[in-house]
């Protein structure tokens, strides 16, 4: 045979082989989720909130669908994220609390899809008190991070500043991978957001954007928790918790400039100084006192909270639109989450921590042509527990047999309306700033129950030899609740005592001790074996 045709055919099954390689790699989807922090589903225009804070989400759910019923394990930032990498509850990944350190080094979706030929990255916060591992590239904030001038570490551990608004700068760092990774792989981003974690500090192009706005109190405002002892003795309450200066930029302390004030340019100190001032000095003069004050701190912090809002918006527009603009979007799962809910005044409340909607509730809003129709709303109990299995089938892997969630694949089809017919929950930091007394429950469709507990003595002296607990000041004690949410959608009358015996409730205590042999809770079997030591 001819020497330049044998080398013609040589070159041509080479690049045929490319060329086969290519088209299997990019027949596996990419996958671009961004974790929010603390962001209310119920701040939301697709999942109906009135204010227009949310363009870019609203039209991500228009593409693809609103998850209404979307839960989390441990409505607390740290353990919400590592349950969302393993797909474990928290007492098997090891992060209960945000006094816990994550073992990177443990079996993560980013493993499996780094082994498999993703390139894989973190950008933002982490919040975990480790590194990443397993992930192609990382470039994190340490701890909570800060709003303006924030730090970064990057994979030589090394940390340095860069100048801007945190949600922005995520922004332009994840453009940035997008632009210079393999083309020729399938890609794995993980885009961890700040925002909307307190203190609420908007970027300066939204300062005062709600101000015009006069929000309407929640009708349970003014909750006096008759019959729920651990709604009573938190500590979470925008009445007397929540800080004037800390909190809500007033020159009345200095606990905010100590940690934000200082890494002001001198252009965002005077943007800050502008509009912060003339709002002191109006509160100064009102002398405020009592329900006044309560109210007027309510309408702060919410102006502050949505103004926070519309640059996280406005930025996962910016990233979709990159997508987009790049042919991705058609082979690109996108999704939009949150690490918990948020009360926004419900019960009085700010922060998250307890099984009551506004906090195990998140926003999950997910667009894949290939498999989900445009404006789907769908009520399945779906959790943030099933997001690492979806990925691993996603991408032609086996579900690995310790991934405690479930493929939302099922559900993308709608060929499965009975998903799950009851989540699990559990939260177990005490004692921390806000007091909210551990606990976990079930929640169906229809009702929810749950067990206040003391923390043992083991994990008292725990918090004692860590530093975390001086004197314990609270009287956390074991008890009951239980809602019907047909009845009682704002979960404010208890009505365990007079159900105790009813057919509903052994019911569900039934199911609550099968999920927790399922989700091997040992703990919570112990608690309600009275074997808690």
């Amino acid at each position: 045979m001819n020497k330049f045709l044998i080398a013609f055919l040589c070159l041509l099954l080479v690049s045929t082989g490319k060329i086969m390689a290519q088209s299997n790699t990019h027949a596996r989807p990419n996958i671009l989720i961004i974790v929010s922090d603390d962001h209310a589903y119920q701040s939301i225009g697709a999942y109906g909130s009135p204010y227009g804070a949310t363009p870019n989400i609203d039209r991500l759910a228009r593409q693809g669908a609103v998850y209404q019923n979307a839960f989390v394990t441990n409505s607390l930032c740290g353990p919400s994220r590592a349950c969302l990498l393993t797909s474990k509850y928290s007492n098997l990944n090891g992060f209960k609390d945000n006094f816990s350190r994550f073992d990177p080094a443990q079996p993560t979706f980013a493993s499996h899809l780094t082994e498999a030929g993703y390139q894989t990255a973190w950008i933002g916060k982490w919040h975990l008190g480790s590194l990443p591992l397993h992930f192609s590239y990382f470039k994190i904030v340490p701890e909570q991070g800060f709003y303006y001038n924030p730090d970064f570490i990057n994979m030589d551990n090394d940390t340095s500043r860069i100048d801007g608004y945190v949600t922005n700068v995520i922004t332009d760092l994840s453009e940035n991978w997008l632009k210079n990774r393999d083309t020729t792989k399938p890609f794995c981003l993980v885009i961890g957001e700040k925002a909307t974690h307190r203190t609420w500090i908007p970027d300066t192009a939204d300062f005062g954007a709600f101000d015009h706005v006069h929000f309407p109190l929640p009708d349970d405002f003014y909750d006096s928790f008759p019959g729920r002892y651990a709604g009573k003795v938190n500590n979470m309450n925008i009445a007397h918790t929540m800080r004037l200066g800390y909190d809500l930029k007033m020159k009345a302390d200095t606990g905010f400039g100590k940690d934000n004030y200082t890494r002001f340019t001198p252009s965002q100190k005077k943007y800050f100084d502008d509009y912060y001032d003339s709002i002191y000095q109006d509160f100064k003069s009102r002398h405020l006192t009592g329900k006044a004050l309560t109210e007027w701190k309510f309408q702060r912090y919410m102006r502050d909270y949505y103004a926070t809002v519309l640059s996280l918006d406005r930025n996962v527009g910016r990233i979709v639109d990159y997508i987009d603009k790049s042919g991705l979007g058609d082979n690109t799962i996108v999704i939009y989450t949150s690490d918990q809910g948020m009360y926004l005044g419900e019960h009085g409340w700010f922060d998250k921590r307890f099984i009551y909607d506004q906090s195990m509730k998140t926003p999950l809003v997910i667009r894949y042509p290939k498999m989900i129709q445009p404006r789907t709303k769908d009520s399945s109990m779906v959790m943030l527990l099933d997001i690492a299995p979806t990925f691993m089938q996603l991408a032609g892997l086996k579900v690995p047999s310790d991934m405690q969630g479930q493929s939302l694949i099922p559900v993308f089809k709608g060929k499965d309306k009975e998903f799950r017919n009851a989540v699990f929950y559990h939260y177990y930091e005490y004692p921390n700033e806000h007091n909210a007394l551990p606990h976990f429950g079930i929640r169906t469709k229809r009702y929810v129950l749950v067990r206040f507990y003391k923390p043992s003595e083991a994990w008292k002296n725990k918090m004692v030899n860590e530093g975390s607990l001086i004197i314990d000041t609270y009287n956390p004690k074991d008890y009951w609740e239980f809602y019907d949410l047909k009845a009682d959608p704002e979960q404010l009358h208890n009505m365990y005592e007079e159900n105790k015996h009813s057919a509903v409730v052994k019911r569900l205590k039934a199911e609550l001790n099968k999920l927790i042999k399922q989700y091997k809770q040992q703990d919570a079997a112990a608690i309600l074996a009275g074997k808690m030591k």
